[in-house]
C-alpha cells in the first residue's frame, strides 16, 4: 500500500470514527445519558475528523447553535482546509525532488 493510500484510508476511519462519535453525543443528548465532552468531540475534529465532525453537525443537527463550539470546529475545518492545499501545491516539488535534493 503507498504512503498516499495510507494516508487517504487513514483520513476515511478518523472522519467516520468522528461523525459516529457525534451521532452517539446525539443520541446521549436526546436520551439523557452520559454525553461526550465538548473537548474530546474538537479533539476529534483536530485530529484529523475535521470532516466527519462538520458533516455529523449538519446532518445530526447535532451542536448547531453551540458557541464557541460551532466556531471552533469551523475553524479547525479552516486549518486542515489550509494544510491540504499547502500540501498539494508542494506535492509537485517533493515529487520532482527538488525539496531532498537541495
Amino acid at each position: 500500500m503507498t504512503v498516499c493510500l495510507s494516508l487517504l484510508v487513514l483520513f476515511l476511519i478518523l472522519n467516520i470514527m468522528t461523525f459516529c462519535v457525534f451521532w452517539w453525543d446525539k443520541i446521549a443528548a436526546s436520551g439523557g445519558k452520559r454525553r461526550v465532552s465538548e473537548n474530546d468531540l474538537l479533539s476529534l475534529a483536530l485530529f484529523g475528523g475535521s470532516l466527519g465532525g462538520w458533516a455529523a453537525q449538519r446532518l445530526l443537527r447535532h451542536k448547531t447553535r453551540k458557541e464557541p463550539f460551532r466556531a471552533r470546529l469551523a475553524a479547525i475545518l479552516v486549518l486542515h482546509a489550509a494544510i491540504l492545499s499547502v500540501g498539494l501545491l508542494a506535492l509537485p516539488w517533493v515529487l520532482a525532488g527538488h525539496v531532498f535534493n537541495s
